[in-house]
């Protein structure tokens, strides 16, 4: 009886660590992730406006046209599989059976930098001019859109809750033992005049530009084909998750421009 009665306390004594251990472990993960994530957004930055970083969109070694188109479409088609897939439900359930659901979103914002990140460092440019602004003032204001979208994508995430789009929210609550909050539909600022002004802050920043080589054309119609497909699947996912609620909100708000579409 009296070793039993000692054995009891040491024993929950032993799991309360091993909880804590496993609960810093996750909270340290979605902490990595989220610095990584933020690491690639900011080269990203200075990969498409080609600024401060050391590979951008039209540097590096340039092969044959054909060869760097190769290279790229893959490495997009790579990122674009990737980015999709494990964003959709069936995906999401699945990992939850396997692990905790509180790496769920740190493990998608993690491959999803290292995608781009491989992106980033495999690129080939296709250096040939499409089209090149000359006149100053027209320059600075290519370069202020440019700037002004990723202003877009940025606001946008916090209006939204960046912490938990990211997966830090999770890993915090996860480590805290509380419950996570049950996703709730919200359309603040911006969200009130368009569904998807994020997306809309990417195609200003990858199309704003005064100089438009061949291959910063290719990275930038393709990125924005694949947004359209990213639009089409992520509506599809929240009216099965919202029902009417976002039935309604498609119809009334325009998807990135005002009265157009």
């Amino acid at each position: 009886m009296s070793t039993s009665m000692q054995e009891g306390p040491t024993h929950r004594s032993a799991s309360a660590l091993a909880s804590l251990v496993t609960r810093s472990l996750v909270l340290g993960y979605g902490t990595l992730a989220y610095l990584i994530f933020l690491g690639t957004i900011l080269y990203a930055i200075g990969f498409v406006s080609q600024l401060l970083v050391p590979k951008t969109i039209d540097s590096g070694t340039a092969n044959s046209r054909l060869h760097a188109l190769i290279v790229d479409l893959a490495l997009m088609s790579l990122f674009a599989v990737q980015h999709s897939g494990m964003a959709r439900q069936g995906f999401k359930k699945l990992s939850a059976s396997v692990a905790s659901p509180a790496l769920e979103r740190s493990s998608y914002v993690l491959l999803a930098s290292l995608t781009l990140l491989l992106l980033f460092w495999q690129w080939e440019p296709i250096t040939a001019v499409v089209w090149q602004i000359k006149t100053p003032a027209l320059v600075s204001a290519a370069i202020a859109g440019g700037f002004l979208g990723w202003l877009i994508v940025l606001y946008s995430t916090f209006l939204i809750s960046h912490f938990e789009l990211f997966g830090l929210t999770q890993v915090v609550t996860h480590f805290t033992g509380r419950i996570a909050e049950p996703i709730k539909f919200k359309t603040p600022g911006l969200y009130r005049v368009i569904r998807h002004p994020i997306y809309l802050g990417f195609i200003i920043a990858f199309w704003s530009t005064p100089t438009m080589t061949l291959g910063h054309l290719l990275f930038a119609a393709v990125t924005t084909t694949y947004i359209f497909v990213g639009i089409w699947l992520e509506e599809r996912d929240l009216a099965a998750l919202f029902g009417e609620e976002y039935r309604r909100y498609k119809q009334t708000v325009a998807m990135l421009l005002p009265g157009l579409f």
